[in-house]
Formats: structure tokens, C-alpha cells, sequence
């Protein structure tokens, strides 16, 4: 009896440390990503070149702020989760101005947009005068609540990497300066050239 007791318990703890062991990891959901999400992120230290590391980073900034903007736009702009996430969009840009913004929201406003997806990206430089405009062409597209395209928009955006200094590195703060940039045309009319 006493060795059926045993075997008895030897089983259960043997099922109980299995049991115990089969950790489901539950994946955190987009809001609180977004939550703690602001412009003061670190990257993993890859084997990229610059442009690739550029390309990367404004990916995700642009990304970033395509998913604040669809939670701000909604929710009914007036709560205080609604100022908070505003603040964070406003924090993308090295001058925080509502006006940059503005075109992106009324848009997706208007379209009802449940979520953004960047696509293809582009990076270059474009001497304009005598400044060089940093800037990032790219694709978005805008899904509804039902995950069906609401529309593909080719989009560009100014931005601007900062040196912050570092002990002993060379680091970097990415700030957008112009969101939805509009280029102008080029100016070779269209005829005979000589």
C-alpha cells in the first residue's frame, strides 16, 4: 500500500512539473507598444552601412507614427489617453508644430483609417538652393477595421538626424521636420530643347 502511495505521488509531482513548465508567453497587444513607445528608443547593434541603418530607422519612426495617428484619430480627440498620444506625435518632430501633421490626420480621418502599413522606402538627398533636404519617399497603405486597402498613397517626408553627444560615441536623435512633403515639380517645360 505504502509503495502505491509513492508511486502515487511520484506520478502527480511528475505531472505538476510538467504541468508548471508549459508557460504560455502572451504577446503584449499594439496599445501597449504604442503606450511606451516615444522617440528615445535604442537599436541592436547590426552589421548595417549607414544608408541601410538610415533607411531602417525611418521605416520604424514613419511607422511609429502612422500607428500613434490611427489611435488618435480614433478616439475622440478630447480625453486625456487622446492629449497624451497627440504629445508623443508631436514629440517625432524637432519643432513640434500641429500644422506638420495636420494633412496626414484629416486624410486619414476622412478615409477612416484603422491602420497603416509602410511599404517601400526610399532615402536620398536633394540639393534645394543652397540647402540639402534629407528625405524619405515611401508607400502607405491604409486598411479599415475589416483589413481591407482603403488606398495605396505615395508619400515624402523631410527629417533630420541630430548628434547628441555621448561619452566616448557618436549617437544620433532622428526627428522629422516635415511630414507629407510636397516637392515641387520639375521645372524643364515640356517642347523642344535646345
Amino acid at each position: 500500500m505504502k509503495r502505491k502511495i509513492n508511486l502515487y505521488v511520484l506520478l502527480c509531482s511528475v505531472f505538476f512539473a510538467l504541468f508548471a513548465c508549459n508557460k504560455k508567453v502572451e504577446e503584449r497587444s499594439d496599445l501597449d507598444k504604442l503606450r511606451n513607445s516615444n522617440n528615445k528608443k535604442s537599436y541592436p547593434v547590426t552589421k548595417m552601412d549607414s544608408v541601410q541603418a538610415i533607411q531602417f530607422i525611418t521605416r520604424q519612426k514613419i511607422q511609429d507614427l502612422f500607428d500613434l495617428s490611427t489611435l488618435y484619430t480614433s478616439g475622440n480627440r478630447d480625453t486625456e489617453i487622446d492629449s497624451v498620444i497627440y504629445q508623443q506625435m508631436m514629440g517625432y518632430f524637432e519643432v513640434p508644430d500641429s500644422l506638420k501633421l495636420s494633412s496626414t490626420l484629416k486624410q486619414m480621418d476622412s478615409l477612416k483609417v484603422k491602420e497603416a502599413k509602410v511599404g517601400e522606402i526610399k532615402v536620398s538627398k536633394q540639393i534645394l538652393g543652397k540647402d540639402t533636404l534629407d528625405l524619405a519617399q515611401f508607400k502607405v497603405e491604409y486598411l479599415d477595421g475589416n483589413k481591407r486597402s482603403l488606398g495605396s498613397f505615395d508619400k515624402t517626408v523631410q527629417y533630420t538626424l541630430k548628434t547628441t553627444p555621448v561619452q566616448f560615441k557618436k549617437e544620433f536623435k532622428f526627428y522629422f521636420l516635415n511630414f507629407d512633403l510636397k516637392l515641387p515639380k520639375d521645372s524643364t517645360a515640356l517642347g523642344k530643347t535646345k
